[in-house]
């Protein structure tokens, strides 16, 4: 239950500021903001005084990188002077590549990534438009060259939220930030 805090505790906005900050252990050029991982910032009251909860839901449940964005988050917080924090991770509503800001996807597309395409909340018409299928009928544009005239190589790439792809105009490999 959130209830009125001690003063000389940084708001909410803050400490979201502060998270930007914390990159992504597997695309550092993303912040965890970035990625949508985050999904809550709030002070709650105990006993023992006030403590930041920061909610996280990752990518899958299943990734790896999870505890390392855990410590990440409380060692950039705790560095910021707060020693009371806890991290909770929720995984329903489980991640979608849909909680990533615009800014993120342009950093992805700037390091040579191809960024997830927009999902539409018809599931039946994301299918029809090859928006999230991963087979090789999908386009997915070079990041380096833009061109549209791209193959998938394997339906894992760096990562397990990657496809590995590569540009048959400039020839170059680029992983592709798959849709979820």
């Amino acid at each position: 239950m959130v209830t009125g805090m001690r003063t000389g505790l940084p708001s909410v906005d803050e400490v979201w500021n502060w998270l930007d900050s914390v990159s992504d252990p597997e695309i550092p050029v993303l912040s965890v903001v970035d990625l949508g991982i985050v999904r809550q910032v709030r002070w709650i009251e105990e006993d023992e005084g006030s403590v930041l909860v920061v909610t996280i839901t990752p990518t899958y449940s299943g990734c790896p990188a999870t505890i390392v964005i855990k410590e990440d988050i409380l060692k950039a917080l705790q560095q910021r002077g707060l020693d009371r924090v806890r991290i909770e991770t929720q995984l329903s509503p489980a991640w979608t590549t849909d909680w990533m800001t615009e800014r993120g996807r342009q950093r992805l597309l700037e390091y040579g990534i191809a960024p997830p395409a927009a999902q539409q909340e018809n599931t039946s018409a994301r299918t029809s438009l090859g928006l999230c299928d991963q087979s090789s009928s999908v386009t997915v544009p070079c990041p380096r060259c833009g061109s549209t005239h791209t193959r998938l190589v394997s339906r894992f790439g760096s990562t397990p939220c990657k496809a590995f792809y590569i540009c048959n105009s400039c020839l170059e490999p680029f992983d592709y930030f798959k849709c979820h």
